[in-house]
């Protein structure tokens, strides 16, 4: 139960924090004058990794050590579907937004905004997956 607790929390952490870089944080990037866009770039991308990198980890491992090790009220279907949309949101993580940002300019905010809907929709659908689990171990 306590496997399946982090891994809750940790992707119920994630998608509210994706949902904020979605809707405000990366939309925002584009009020940011071309002047000082590098500077604010490079704390955005230092600071953010410093909040997501820990819950990222624990979601992913966790996601795996319910595939592995499931308790026996958890479908093995959710077990599955949730190590999935965690490996999407990294694959979507390493292979779209962190080429992304390596390259960013102000102009290219529109284009982050839509590599990141991918890791929004996998985060939020991930959260339906641990309620399910919770729900079903309760």
């Amino acid at each position: 139960m306590t496997v399946l607790l982090a891994t809750a929390a940790a992707t119920l952490f994630m998608t509210g924090v994706g949902w904020f870089v979605q809707v405000v944080h990366y939309p925002l990037m584009g009020s940011v004058g071309a002047e000082t866009f590098d500077l604010y770039h490079e704390a955005h991308s230092r600071l953010t990794t410093r909040v997501v990198v820990a819950p990222m980890v624990v979601e992913l491992a966790g996601s795996a050590l319910l595939v592995v090790q499931r308790p026996a009220e958890i479908g093995p279907g959710l077990a599955w579907a949730g190590l999935a949309l965690v490996v999407a949101t990294w694959v979507s993580t390493a292979v779209v937004q962190v080429p992304r940002h390596r390259s960013l300019g102000p102009e290219d905010v529109r284009a982050l905004v839509a590599g990141n809907r991918l890791r929004t929709l996998a985060w939020t659908a991930h959260s339906g997956v641990v309620l399910a689990m919770l729900a079903q171990a309760s």
